[in-house]
Formats: structure tokens, C-alpha cells, sequence
């Protein structure tokens, strides 16, 4: 499995966004410079992760970005479904997809579930704090 450009780049701009936590706002092209991203990306990541509910947007004087919520109390698995919706590794457990030419007959389906939670918790268990936080090399 490997993330799409766009989760990975909301991955880093909730990285740099949280490293300005404690109330303190940035702007989209702040973010972007620190970043690296284009600032037309960054827009698009932050309408995402706004729309998701992770980051929030303040207009006027000292209006800016902000993380909606702690960055303790948010996940990578909350970033990437922002971006990429529900993890799933296989589309035959989405409720509605049944584009797979082994639907009825296949015996694996029934497990694809267990699989997909522990995908899930996996990258749950990893907070933004953690993301955040300079990598000190031992």
C-alpha cells in the first residue's frame, strides 16, 4: 500500500502545522515555505483537512491556521482519511462496492475487515506530536 501524493503532503502540512501549536496561527504560505509545497497544494490540503475538521481557518487581524484540535488528540490515521477517506485495503468491504469479479465466491472477503482494522489502528496509534517532532538521529 503506499499514500497518494495528496495524504502524504497533508501528512507533512499537519506536521508543520502543529509545530506552531499553542494557539499560534500560520499562514497557507508559511506553510508552504516551511514545507516546500507548492502554495496552490497547500491550499488544496488545508481546504481538506478544514472540511474534515482537523484544521481551522481564522479571517481578519491575526486570522490565520490552526490546528482544530490538540495535536496529541489527532492521528495519522485522521490525516490520511481526510484526504483519502475510509482505510481500506481492498473496496469489497465498502458498503456499496461490488466491483470485484469474485464477489459470492471469494473466501477471503469475510477477513479483509480484521486486516483493514488493524491497518487502521496501526496508524492510529501514531499522533501528531510524534510527526511533529524533529527526528533525532542516535
Amino acid at each position: 500500500m503506499r499514500l497518494s501524493s495528496m495524504a502524504d503532503y497533508a501528512v507533512v502540512t499537519m506536521s508543520a502545522a502543529a509545530r506552531h501549536c499553542g494557539g499560534a496561527r500560520v499562514s497557507a504560505g508559511e506553510l508552504a515555505e516551511e514545507t516546500g509545497l507548492p502554495l496552490p497544494t497547500v491550499h488544496k490540503v488545508v481546504a481538506l483537512l478544514g472540511k474534515a475538521g482537523l484544521l481551522r481557518s481564522l479571517r481578519g487581524a491575526g486570522g490565520g491556521l490552526q490546528l482544530a484540535r490538540p495535536a496529541a488528540a489527532i492521528t495519522l490515521a485522521d490525516i490520511v482519511e481526510a484526504v483519502e477517506g475510509p482505510i481500506a485495503l481492498t473496496s469489497c468491504v465498502e458498503h456499496g462496492r461490488h466491483d470485484c469479479a469474485l464477489e459470492g465466491t471469494c473466501c477471503v472477503q469475510p477477513h479483509w475487515g480484521v486486516v483493514n482494522q488493524a491497518m487502521r489502528g496501526a496508524l492510529a496509534g501514531i499522533p501528531l506530536t510524534d510527526l511533529a517532532r524533529p527526528k533525532v538521529n542516535a
